[in-house]
Order: C-alpha cells, then sequence, then structure tokens
C-alpha cells in the first residue's frame, strides 16, 4: 500500500461522538464533542477539547464540570443538530427531544436517552492552539442497566454506540476480537 502526505489537519480517527452537558448559573447546555477520551484509569479522568467560541465552553470554564453522555444510533439526528447549533439562543434539548435528568455529583444534567452517562469535575485546563483541554475527574458513571450481564460485566457492544469518522457518523457494533485473544492459548481438544 503507498502513502502520500496529506494535510497536517487530519486527524486521528475515529473518535467518539458524545453529548457534553454543562451547566452554569441556572442554564444548561448540550454540544456535540468528538475530541474526547479517557486519559486515565486511577484516578479515572476524562479529557474533553473545546474551542473558546463554543457556548458550553464559557459554562464548563466557569462551573468546572460537566457530563459526557455517550449516545446510541438512535441519537445521529441530536447528535449532528447539537454539533451545528449553538445553545447560547435556543434550547437545544427541547429542540433535539433530549430529556434531562438529574446528576448525583454536578448540576450539569443527564441526558435520558444517553445509554451511558459520566459526570466530571474540571481538575486541569490547558490552552492548545485553537482548542482548550478540559481534564475532568469522573466522579459517577451511569449505566442502562440493559446493557449489564447478571454478574454485573458492561456489554458496550449491545448499545450500538456512535463514533465520527472524518465527516461521518458510524455505528460501533461488531465485535472483531477481544482484548487479549491474540496470544490467549488455545484448549486442547479431547
Amino acid at each position: 500500500m503507498a502513502k502520500v502526505a496529506w494535510k497536517p489537519g487530519t486527524m486521528l480517527y475515529p473518535v467518539p461522538a458524545v453529548l457534553v452537558t454543562s451547566h452554569y448559573n441556572g442554564i444548561d447546555n448540550v454540544c456535540t464533542v468528538s475530541w474526547a477520551g479517557t486519559v486515565c484509569t486511577e484516578p479515572p479522568m476524562i479529557s474533553i477539547s473545546l474551542r473558546p467560541e463554543r457556548y458550553s465552553f464559557q459554562l464548563i470554564q466557569q462551573s468546572k464540570e460537566f457530563v459526557v453522555n455517550i449516545p446510541d444510533k438512535k441519537l445521529v439526528k441530536a447528535v449532528d443538530f447539537c454539533g451545528v447549533r449553538s445553545g447560547k439562543d435556543i434550547d437545544k434539548f427541547a429542540i433535539a427531544h433530549l430529556n434531562k435528568l438529574p446528576a448525583k455529583k454536578v448540576k450539569a444534567p443527564l441526558i435520558e436517552q444517553c445509554p451511558v452517562s459520566i459526570e466530571c469535575k474540571v481538575t486541569k485546563i490547558i490552552q492548545l492552539g485553537s482548542h482548550y483541554q478540559f481534564i475532568g475527574k469522573v466522579v459517577v458513571v451511569h449505566v442502562d442497566n440493559t446493557l449489564l450481564d447478571k454478574r454485573g460485566a458492561l456489554h458496550l457492544e449491545r448499545a450500538g454506540l456512535l463514533c465520527y469518522n472524518h465527516g461521518y457518523y458510524c455505528v460501533v457494533d461488531k465485535q472483531i476480537g477481544k482484548f487479549g485473544f491474540s496470544v490467549k492459548k488455545r484448549k486442547k481438544k479431547k
């Protein structure tokens, strides 16, 4: 396979497409963020990157908290809408038909339709250039009970989660391997 040099602005894809909710001074907002990810397991931490022009940027910078709501494929239209419209002048929750639920430890709401919601408190804000990175310590994780098996193990493969792949939304729903499968010893046949 031959490779050619391409534009430096092209990033690592696919990325998660998440709905980040925020709250400050009586105002709730939701925005779509694709630059989000786990940055630490102990303590559990998540990062999101936002441009200062985004309305949510101001709310999160002031409140020092946010919720990462992980949507499924049924929410693709709402995810797109919340990424291209500003909450400064409209209620994106109402227009996108997203139901708010109270969080346990932060003031930003959870989104009822999302199978996973992760409450975070900001521990650090890093100015990167065009974006600022908000590092959030995970304080509570909410999971739809249909994604848990009898032993309490989480099965996100059942959720039909979304990702964003260079201009397109895709569904993450087909497993092709399990962590460690490449080195796992096979049981001998009897």
